[in-house]
């Protein structure tokens, strides 16, 4: 590795020598950009193939990201492994100006046009050699320097037993059984929310002759046909918005779209609005909880078109699975979750408001498959996969879990 950095340090200095002192931030990289011109293809493609020589380390290391440039990284390379983030070592170390090169050498010009406008860019990458290995990348500015997370992709589906679904849940989740209404999978950055979410795909693509559409920033797994067609479609490469996405998804007689992600009010009245015209819609938000969820998707609306959306969300949210990954007894992660059914009780709590009688429904609706993520951890600790001290540190109703804990309900 010592030879090889050496070479690829002189390969990058030969085009950082001379750049404007007065240069920063995005002036720094689009100047910076421009050097890349000067490289022949073969050189540049040996830049690129070096860097996912780092890519390659996460699968030795067992990690989830990595991590490097910009001021936070302080030159190293970091990896996420089994939920800690940590710098290699033993890894070679740049400047903040080589991070840049290598990190503009990895795009294409529109992307690092978007970059420079923008500030930050979300992609997804396919590694040279194999393109089942692919990663979720996002690039942006951190104290003027150009920084870089990748998450892997991972290309094996995880069975849909392993999500250990009651029937009645499998039941909503699947096509066969219900055509329309939304299901929601939640969590924090990191929780598994995207596998739960092409786990659920999966198992429709396996058992349902259908039309599936994704829209997604960026696409992460990649789904082939199996009885389903399966479009995917990338914002920012196949179609210009999420929006756009939606409303031309509607003219392609799809039976399943998927939204990668409800991050704003735009993409929720969208989804509402397809999933309303009576398609199963299924997408993600980063909330903790079921009632976080459902306040959300409310909270992010205009004051004045409240009502209406609530009224909208109680006729067609049909599941929502709120998700942890909590560290294990033996340093590893385990799935924890939190699984709502929208019962006749529950979309009456939805209409009127009293989202906070939710979470007692849930605790008392194992008969529909649901439960509370507190009951999920009990379980776990029950059966010795987490420790009671990890039960309670990822519980979001810290009184209930030591109840649960203590037996006094």
């Amino acid at each position: 590795m010592e030879t090889s950095t050496a070479h690829i340090k002189s390969i990058l200095d030969r085009n950082l020598q001379q750049i404007p002192a007065q240069l920063a931030g995005p002036d720094r990289a689009e100047f910076i950009a421009g050097k890349l011109s000067s490289y022949d293809s073969e050189t540049r493609f040996e830049l690129r193939k070096y860097v996912e020589t780092f890519l390659m380390q996460m699968s030795t290391l067992t990690a989830s990201d990595i991590d490097l440039g910009g001021h936070g990284c302080a030159g190293k390379i970091w990896y996420r492994i089994h939920g800690a983030k940590k710098p290699w070592e033993r890894g070679p170390e740049f400047t903040h100006d080589q991070y840049t090169l290598l990190i503009l050498n990895m795009l294409s010009d529109r992307q690092i046009d978007h970059l420079v406008r923008d500030k930050s860019l979300d992609f997804s990458y396919t590694s040279i050699d194999n393109e089942n290995e692919r990663y979720r990348a996002s690039s942006y500015f951190d104290l003027d320097h150009l920084a870089l997370n990748m998450r892997k992709i991972e290309a094996e589906i995880r069975p849909f037993s392993s999500l250990e679904l009651h029937p009645n849940v499998a039941r909503q989740l699947s096509l066969n059984h219900l055509k329309f209404g939304l299901t929601l999978v939640t969590g924090i950055t990191g929780s598994g929310k995207s596998s739960t979410l092409d786990t659920i795909i999966d198992a429709n693509n396996q058992t349902v002759n259908a039309h599936i559409v994704i829209i997604s920033s960026p696409l992460e797994l990649i789904h082939h046909t199996k009885k389903c067609i399966i479009r995917h479609r990338e914002v920012g490469r196949d179609v210009g918005s999420f929006r756009d996405g939606i409303v031309q998804a509607m003219r392609q007689d799809p039976d399943i779209i998927v939204i990668g992600e409800l991050r704003d009010s735009a993409a929720i009245r969208n989804a509402l609005e397809v999933t309303d015209s009576g398609h199963k819609v299924f997408s993600t938000l980063h909330t903790a909880s079921a009632m976080e969820s459902i306040d959300r998707i409310i909270g992010e609306t205009a004051q004045e078109e409240q009502e209406r959306v609530r009224m909208r969300l109680a006729d067609v949210l049909t599941c929502v699975i709120s998700q942890k990954l909590v560290k294990t007894i033996d340093g590893k992660r385990v799935l924890a979750k939190e699984v709502m059914i929208t019962t006749p009780p529950i979309t009456a709590a939805i209409r009127n408001n009293n989202v906070s009688e939710i979470y007692q429904m849930m605790h008392e609706g194992a008969q529909y498959g649901m439960h509370t993520l507190e009951q999920d951890l009990y379980r776990l600790s029950e059966l010795n996969k987490i420790s009671r001290e990890e039960a309670v540190s990822q519980a979001n109703n810290k009184s209930r879990i030591q109840q649960l804990l203590n037996k006094t309900i």
